[in-house]
């Protein structure tokens, strides 16, 4: 028989990993659910996870490349955007998924126990699918337009994480914040398509003048999408204003665990 003690005195601040592994079952409904929701009834289906990206892709060439012509120091235009689409698009489905995530999920919280966490992070592996595509896009570019792949290609798993790690705590932040403010739901579209603007996906960060890169840099996609084109197409190694997008990014998920476990406790008599 398996004994389970709930703790009303557990450190608030950490995360309990053992407990997470035990709901994994959990977990993986969670995620298989959502993914089945995601396009059923949809006439298109599945091919939206396609269409969605390529749409963007054609706005961003009509726009920067055509009409403002943006350098982008001999990569294809498409490629270039294509590239920082690819941690983008993840980014923006986990912020827009987890962040409304608790209130959705009010109904299951108030009736049963489970780590609340498994909730905003199961939206982040439904995420992997919108990177995968998008991923798919970008090495039929590379092979479209016959781009040679370098040695440093070795660091793309470690910028793809640096994002992983991002779009976690941006979206555990928010559905933290949405618990108590309401209106925090309503805001994160806004933010998702602002954003997309105001991080080098359609132009490259040199773009933006010396007196603003630290401010510009504290977005922690900045960085990433810099070091993770530095990884694709070479060149210069990537500025050292990167690193702070780097710890700007493990910082927000660090917050945003500690702004969850202070009021995953109260979140069934909030919600």
């Amino acid at each position: 028989m398996t004994k389970i003690v709930i703790d009303a005195h557990n450190k608030p601040f950490l995360v309990d990993f053992r407990e997470i592994v035990r709901y994994k079952d959990l977990f993986f409904t969670l995620a298989l659910r959502d993914f089945k929701v995601r396009y059923a009834q949809t006439f298109l289906g599945f091919a939206w996870a396609f269409l969605q990206p390529f749409t963007t892709l054609v706005v961003l060439v009509i726009v920067f490349k055509n009409a403002l012509k943006v350098d982008t120091q001999n990569v294809p235009y498409p490629l270039f955007a294509m590239a920082g689409m690819t941690l983008w698009t993840y980014f923006g489905y986990v912020l827009n998924q987890s962040g409304s995530s608790i209130i959705s999920s009010q109904a299951m919280i108030s009736k049963i126990y489970f780590p609340r966490l498994i909730i905003p992070i199961s939206k982040a592996m439904v995420g992997i699918i919108d990177f995968g595509i998008s991923f798919f896009m970008l090495i039929c570019l590379f092979i479209y337009y016959q781009t040679p792949l370098q040695g440093q290609m070795v660091f793309l798993p470690l910028f793809v994480f640096i994002n992983v790690i991002s779009s976690l705590g941006a979206g555990i932040l928010f559905s933290s914040l949405s618990v108590r403010f309401r209106d925090v739901q309503y805001i994160i579209p806004f933010i998702v398509q602002f954003g997309l603007y105001i991080t080098p996906v359609a132009y490259p960060a040199s773009f933006i003048t010396s007196d603003f890169k630290f401010l510009y840099y504290l977005n922690p996609l900045a960085g990433t999408i810099d070091a993770f084109r530095w990884s694709l197409f070479g060149g210069e190694l990537f500025s050292n204003y990167c690193y702070l997008s780097f710890t700007s990014g493990i910082l927000l998920f660090i917050v945003s665990i500690m702004v969850f476990r202070s009021i995953e406790n109260k979140m069934a008599d909030i919600v």
